[in-house]
């Protein structure tokens, strides 16, 4: 017995907004139900004192430490801009305001 039916099939694919044909319906559900078996095998075997994860590998962050260091002024900056106004660069308008 298939744990998934056409019926769900067809509602999940309209709510998905795919257009299924009628023979696609009834091999997405065989298709479907294969993976609820998969995810329940899955289940099965994770027990309670195997920690839920993300990845099979840990994954360690390589950035560096956010140090704050002395940095150019707003004025620095600016120097070589074209233009600038209230401490930011000046561009053209490339879109028209309503």
């Amino acid at each position: 017995m298939s744990a998934i039916s056409r019926d769900e099939v067809a509602h999940l694919a309209t709510l998905a907004r795919i257009d299924l044909e009628e023979h696609e319906l009834d091999r997405l559900a065989g298709q479907l139900d294969v993976i609820l078996q998969s995810v329940q095998q899955v289940r099965e075997v994770a027990g309670d004192d195997v920690p839920a994860t993300s990845h099979p590998m840990p994954l360690v962050n390589v950035t560096r430490p956010d140090v704050p260091r002395p940095s150019l002024t707003a004025e620095q900056a600016l120097a070589g801009a074209p233009e600038a106004e209230q401490q930011r660069f000046r561009v053209p308008r490339i879109l028209e305001e309503d």
